[in-house]
């Protein structure tokens, strides 16, 4: 069913704040007719709960139900697994999209995924794309960080990983909280490889 989507997009939610980042880099891929591979933790079925007015259900299959309407996907186009859906195409490197991307990322999936722990699938995900060599993005959003958090980034950046933090510029003078997570958004689709309008690349016009 890929072949049909523009390409196809692992992305991961845990459970550090900002899951607004992931919601609306999710709403961008579907508008780009990308096909994204799933997972939520039940971290972040929390953090959605107390950040947004989301009432997400419980289960994998309502979330996919859930959300293919709120954000107008085709079908097929968001797949949700479950935490231990082991036969998911993510858990295989014969099979896992080209990159992943966990937004935001608790420092204690960080930690998981530097040492690779592979406890679930959001860390069997990741595992298999840095030992595939196929792209991973993370974006934590912690203050401060400690040296735990340090090391980890460093060891995660030497294996391959792009650490992106939630930190929004503001050279762009945004006017809401929107616009801030749209800058970091902008970021992540660059790194993807997929034309974005939210954010003018630097030294063009600022609209």
């Amino acid at each position: 069913m890929s072949d049909v989507f523009q390409g196809r997009i692992t992305l991961a939610i845990t459970g550090a704040s900002g899951v607004q980042y992931a919601l609306r880099l999710l709403e961008c891929l579907v508008r780009a007719d990308y096909q994204v591979m799933l997972m939520i933790s039940r971290a972040a079925q929390v953090v959605i709960a107390t950040e947004t007015t989301l009432s997400l259900p419980g289960s994998s299959e309502a979330q996919e139900r859930f959300l293919s309407e709120k954000y107008a996907a085709r079908l097929g186009q968001i797949r949700v697994f479950a935490r231990e859906q082991w036969m998911a195409p993510v858990a295989s490197g014969s099979s896992a999209p080209a990159a992943m991307v966990v937004c935001p990322c608790s420092t204690g999936c960080l930690s998981a995924i530097a040492t690779g722990a592979s406890n679930n699938l959001i860390e069997r995900a990741a595992d298999v794309a840095l030992k595939e060599r196929r792209q991973l993005i993370l974006v934590p959003r912690e203050a401060p960080y400690s040296e735990i958090h340090l090391e980890h980034m460093l060891r995660l950046t030497r294996m391959g990983a792009v650490i992106l933090p939630a930190s929004p510029g503001f050279y762009h003078q945004p006017q809401s909280i929107e616009d801030m997570v749209d800058f970091i958004v902008a970021r992540l689709l660059s790194h993807l490889g997929i034309e974005q309008t939210l954010l003018p690349a630097w030294g063009e016009k600022l609209l």
